[in-house]
């Protein structure tokens, strides 16, 4: 199985640590679920700051949406710029048509002390499964300061 996201992120439970027992047992964790639209919102993040490359969307985007992931994100996949690491702030999504197999998702992501905007379209195919078909950043530039990392 190829490895394009962490698949608690797809909206499969992960763990949530839970205080240990009164007894000194540890709890056994447990768990949470992350909607479908937070789980994408996370990935993009990551690929557009540049903790993740771009091809990590393989599979999980459509031919148009991972393309405009490779204008929008660093040119050194897996190299942060300099700053503060972006986060996400507030995500939500709205039905995209009435048959309910497209998302209209917005973000608004912490970067240092600016914030900035991040949109995009989820659809989901007749595999049942979603993959991200537009991507829009707010227009403002790099996700990122403008310091960028030039190699060793």
């Amino acid at each position: 199985m190829p490895h394009h996201a962490p698949a608690a992120r797809l909206g499969r439970r992960i763990p949530h640590p839970r205080p240990a027992a009164a007894a000194g047992r540890a709890a056994a964790p447990s768990r949470r679920i992350l909607p479908v639209h937070t789980a994408f919102a996370e990935l993009l993040l990551a690929v557009l700051s540049g903790e993740r490359p771009v091809h990590s969307m393989l599979g999980l985007a459509s031919g148009e949406a991972y393309e405009q992931l490779v204008r929008l994100a660093p040119n050194a996949p897996r190299h942060r710029s300099f700053g503060p690491r972006p986060a996400l702030r507030r995500c939500a999504a709205q039905p995209g048509g009435t048959d309910g197999t497209a998302l209209e998702v917005f973000a608004s992501l912490a970067a240092g002390p600016r914030v900035r905007a991040l949109a995009f379209r989820l659809e989901r195919g007749p595999d049942d499964r979603w993959r991200c078909a537009a991507v829009e950043l707010d227009g403002l530039g790099p996700l990122t300061s403008a310091h960028s990392y030039d190699g060793p």
